[in-house]
């Protein structure tokens, strides 16, 4: 039986796994505390040294800094939670998952190494995760943190990220050692497109007439040549597989994202998912098949007017219905990305499916209210404040925008439009499709390119095959960063299991299930594993993988 049918089974029966404890060692005079400053310390580690400028990820630093890593690992190992809160002990394992996330990083990932795109620097746009999607360096250009005209402190932070650039990119030159070929090309890609980004710096409000900085552009812009032109050079030499193959995947999973699953219960999971998806878009139509088909936009107007009564529908249900509590700032949030009109043929995916109802889409963006939170409202936790490092944060961000997509729908958001229940059901199969196609390519089982086409020819209505741009950025990601492909289904899947625990614990009370209860005590929670918060909200540890026992 596949590990994850074990564990859905067990939560079921209600088995118990015993918590850290390292009593054994020790006499339980280790405090709170203790933890967050061993934190502090860690996250100051994990930001690289400097080298000429640039954060240092030549192969001789990271050997040198290995036993300081391995000195801050073992105090933390030694920590005798005995006695401590489940929110303190969930705080030990996001710490815990973090250092597992360094050592993995070092020792088989290497993006420095093997990823040419890790070099990217120039980052015009927020993601809509706490943090970048995928491996990125220490030294980037966050351009949308930026107001024109700057101030003269703005100034002088934007030049100091300009004048990283050419160390890095030289830098770049040293490390990549690695013979990952779909990384390779897919990378220059990615570096070669900074160049437009840097010069689209010019273009801002009082750059043109500021010598200093278009000095510093031009700098920036002839090293990024420089770098491309090398990687262009280099490329015919790579031949080499880019995934990191089933057994790595499934120690990343299971020790860095906490994820209780192996690859090829995530291969089991998605295939049902799939299959899931697909049918029950099949029933919907067949249920829909006298009413006429959503007919979409077709002007900037239409779409302007549509985008306003879906903010409109979607704000009102959530409040109405007593989904969550709507904070004042979840509209706002919303409005910043409702998108425009796009022509047809230019459309990728998730803006056709925008242009017949923005609702499923404007649902996924949970995201941004959950930003918004974070920005407003800052955890009371130091340790969950802000983003956690290497992606873990996927499973709970990318699982919960996906997970509420159907849930809302569940819940009657669609009732004035039926037919609207078709495309969320052709969201979860692109999902489900993507996902899948990734876990071949880290097995090296698949090129990047036959994974995009799992991820076209399974995704409905050939929705995934108007515009490729959006099927190469998601293909190459999910490469470059393990388990991001299926955290959109897997958290899913285990937002579900946590809901299913909730409404468990609130049957046996004799207490009615609420679901703005259950979603505001997440969002409280924070942007942690589920798993984690599954068992901060039920008690219940029994789906954390057994090696975090």
């Amino acid at each position: 039986m596949p590990s994850y049918l074990i564990l859905f089974f067990g939560f079921l029966i209600g088995f118990n796994f015993p918590v850290h404890n390292s009593s054994a060692e020790h006499s339980g005079t280790d405090a709170y505390p203790d933890l967050v400053q061993l934190f502090r310390e860690w996250r100051a580690f994990e930001q690289p040294p400097l080298r000429d400028g640039a954060p240092d990820y030549t192969a001789a630093t990271f050997t040198q800094r290995r036993p300081e890593f391995e000195a801050l690992r073992a105090r933390l190992l030694a920590l005798d939670t005995t006695g401590w809160s489940v929110a303190e002990q969930v705080d030990w394992q996001i710490v815990r998952a973090e250092m597992n996330g360094y050592d993995f990083n070092e020792r088989i990932l290497q993006p420095w190494a093997r990823d040419p795109a890790f070099y990217k620097s120039v980052w015009t746009a927020r993601s809509d995760v706490p943090a970048h999607e995928g491996p990125t360096h220490h030294g980037t250009t966050e351009i949308w943190t930026y107001t024109f005209p700057l101030s003269a402190a703005e100034r002088e932070r934007l030049m100091n990220d300009l004048r990283v650039i050419p160390a890095l990119n030289r830098q770049a030159q040293l490390n990549l050692t690695g013979n990952a070929r779909d990384l390779w090309i897919a990378g220059i890609r990615d570096i070669r497109r900074q160049i437009d980004d840097l010069e689209a710096i010019r273009e801002r409000a009082g750059v043109a007439e500021d010598t200093e900085m278009n000095e510093l552009i031009s700098e920036a812009v002839s090293s990024t040549e420089a770098l491309v032109n090398w990687l262009e050079a280099e490329s015919a030499d790579k031949n080499g597989p880019s995934g990191i193959g089933r057994d790595n995947y499934t120690w990343y999973l299971q020790n860095v994202h906490l994820v209780p699953l192996s690859w090829e219960d995530e291969v089991m999971l998605l295939k049902r998912e799939l299959a899931r998806a697909w049918s029950s878009l099949k029933l919907e139509e067949h249920r829909n098949r006298k009413r006429p088909p959503l007919q979409p936009a077709d002007s900037p107007e239409a779409y302007e007017t549509l985008a306003e009564w879906s903010v409109q529908s979607l704000m009102s249900f959530l409040d109405q219905q007593e989904m969550v509590t709507v904070k004042e700032y979840f509209e706002p949030a919303l409005r910043e990305h409702l998108g425009q009109f796009v022509p047809k043929e230019s459309r990728n995916f998730f803006w056709i499916t925008a242009h017949h109802d923005p609702r499923p889409l404007y649902s996924h963006f949970y995201h941004w209210f959950e930003l918004a939170r974070m920005d407003t409202e800052p955890h009371e936790r130091e340790i969950r404040r802000g983003p956690l490092l290497y992606n873990i944060f996927d499973s709970r961000n990318e699982g919960t925008a996906t997970a509420v997509e159907e849930m809302f729908m569940q819940a009657g958001l669609y009732d004035d439009h039926p037919r609207v229940r078709e495309i969320v059901y052709i969201m979860i199969a692109q999902r489900a499709a993507r996902g899948l196609g990734s876990l071949y390519a880290h097995a090296n089982e698949m090129t990047m390119e036959e994974a995009g086409g799992i991820h076209s020819e399974y995704t409905p209505r050939g929705w995934m095959k108007t515009e490729k741009e959006l099927l190469l950025f998601e293909q190459h990601l999910y490469l470059r960063q393990p388990g991001y492909g299926t955290s959109y289904i897997t958290g899913k899947y285990l937002l579900e299991e946590a809901m299913m625990g909730y409404a468990r614990l609130q049957e046996k009370s004799d207490e009615p299930f609420r679901m703005k209860d259950f979603l505001d005590r997440l969002n409280a929670i924070g942007n942690i594993p589920i798993v984690l918060g599954n068992w901060e909200m039920t008690g219940d540890r029994s789906a954390l993988p057994a090696n975090s026992k």
